[in-house]
């Protein structure tokens, strides 16, 4: 059952006897004074559906747990040694000197309720309630829009470990797939975990070893294919698959039916790093630059660092990208706003859906067009007739453009232009291609060159976003690495990081309560 905060205070009280020792304006002190008015327990009682058995810790208690845990990402035994020991969080949370605190895994506990219950992300949902009912954010419509790869909680794992991890997995999560692995994976011992004791410096054994494993993971997905299978265990059968194909191809002078195989000469764009945690991916920064794990995705209100939305994906994939997520914030937003990004957002797309909400406003850095030759003509020394279906060329050549990828051709009209050598080295002449909002890239080039004010608006703005980054991402100049696998448990961070972030915010502009009303320092009536 539900547990509920005593009204009266215990003898040894942590706020009534050293209270004073917690500085004000921090957020220890707020919650000493107002975490029932965040997180009342009538906004938990969904959690306790049966009434019966021991009292829990009182949510309001546990909420603030919670905001402390991750405004100082600690772990969890950090977090139940700091509730006991530390009197700073004794004082916020309303415990005695003498509590003894709780065990860690009840914080694994609280979470596993919240994740499954119809509200994961209360703890924020109240935090944007408090920002509401300030009003801070009352005729601010600017929002600006960044993002930041923060690292995984487990190991990247290598071609070889992620076919025996994922071949063992299903012996544990499959019913009877460990008899099936006896009688058809006979590469390896799939009973002892690690890596097979083979020369590593040897090509052909490491490549006799990929054959045995690949073919001992199509033969253990052949077996199980007709099997009915749900859940855990049709997750296992899939990542199986996933992992044997992924990172493999055919060896030098094979087509694969002859069982020979060996690691591939590419990456897969949206490899699986590690069997451990199937969400997490590779991406980069830059062609020397690789980060593993996730991306978290951020709007915020640049005047004020408030942060207005967030979401975290997979580092890598089309629907994960900068612009794709921005598309959803502004689905979001009820009101019209200014969007402020960097040339990652300068899409096509994005711009288009800002476009087509006839109300809210671009002020993203368009991203830059290359020349095919150093110095030469850019798409836009082409004119587009987009009425007419044509691109003209700086030597007045005029093409159509087709309809079915909007490439226009120009080919054999290159051959003995006058100014081919400053349009294209290709062989068989320039090829213009068209995005289907070509006509707003074009533009917002044109007004980025046109209009000093637009970048003067993006130069004071658009920054401030990256302290908000800095913040969720760094503390004390140390660089944050998730606790939880997948990507649904590492949202809900993300949810109670922003929360607490933005309830330092407002605490810092001086956030009480007036008549049962949040107010900051400044506005009440």
């Amino acid at each position: 059952m539900q547990g509920v905060e005593r009204a009266d205070r215990e003898l040894l009280d942590a706020h009534a006897l050293v209270g004073h020792l917690v500085p004000a304006g921090s957020v220890f002190a707020f919650l000493a004074e107002h975490r029932q008015d965040v997180f009342p327990d009538g906004e938990f009682e969904d959690l306790f559906p049966s009434g019966r058995g021991r009292p829990s810790i009182p949510a309001s208690v546990m909420a603030s747990v919670l905001v402390l845990q991750t405004l100082h990402d600690y772990s969890d035994r950090e977090t139940a040694d700091a509730a006991r020991c530390d009197l700073r969080w004794k004082v916020a949370t309303g415990m005695s000197l003498d509590h003894k605190g709780f065990d860690a895994s009840t914080l694994v506990y609280w979470r596993k309720r919240l994740a499954a219950s119809d509200r994961p992300h209360r703890i924020n949902d109240a935090v944007k309630d408090v920002i509401e009912q300030t009003g801070i954010l009352r005729g601010r419509r600017k929002r600006a829009v960044d993002s930041t790869i923060l690292a995984d909680a487990v190991a990247t794992q290598d071609t070889v470990t992620q076919l025996i991890a994922a071949i063992r997995r299903v012996a544990r999560q499959v019913p009877g797939a460990a008899e099936r692995i006896a009688q058809v994976c006979t590469g390896h011992d799939y009973s002892q975990p690690g890596k097979p004791r083979i020369d590593w410096d040897d090509p052909q054994a490491k490549d006799a070893l990929v054959s045995a494993l690949v073919n001992d993971a199509g033969a253990l997905v052949a077996v199980l294919t007709e099997a009915e299978l749900e859940g855990d265990a049709e997750v296992a059968v899939a990542l199986l698959a996933l992992v044997a194909g992924q990172d493999v191809e055919p060896a030098e002078g094979s087509d694969g039916t002859d069982g020979r195989w060996r690691i591939a000469r590419r990456v897969a764009p949206d490899r699986v790093i590690s069997t451990v945690d199937p969400d997490a991916r590779h991406t980069r920064k830059s062609p020397e630059n690789r980060r593993d794990g996730y991306r978290a995705h951020v709007a915020a209100e640049p005047e004020t660092g408030i942060i207005t939305d967030e979401k975290l994906t997979k580092a890598a994939g089309t629907k994960n990208s900068d612009p794709a997520v921005a598309e959803e914030f502004l689905d979001a937003e009820d009101d019209p706003c200014e969007w402020y990004g960097d040339s990652a957002y300068g899409t096509g797309d994005l711009r288009g859906a800002i476009d087509d909400t006839d109300a809210d406003e671009a002020v993203i850095k368009p991203k830059p067009v290359q020349a095919p030759v150093e110095g030469g003509f850019t798409v836009d020394d082409f004119t587009v007739d987009e009425h007419a279906g044509t691109v003209s060329c700086p030597a007045g050549n005029t093409r159509p453009i087709s309809q079915k990828n909007r490439v226009a051709t120009f080919g054999a009209l290159c051959r003995d232009c006058p100014l081919r050598a400053r349009c294209t080295k290709s062989k068989t002449g320039r090829k213009i291609v068209l995005h289907q909002r070509d006509d707003l890239l074009r533009q917002a080039r044109r007004d980025w060159a046109d209009k000093p004010e637009l970048r003067e608006k993006y130069r004071k703005f658009r920054p401030n976003v990256e302290r908000v980054i800095s913040q969720i991402a760094s503390i004390g100049g140390r660089r944050l690495k998730l606790r939880y696998r997948g990507a649904t448990k590492n949202h809900a961070w993300l949810t109670r990081r922003t929360a607490v972030l933005n309830l330092r915010n407002l605490v810092g502009r001086g956030l009480s309560r007036t008549a049962g009303v949040w107010v900051l320092a400044g506005s009440a009536a």
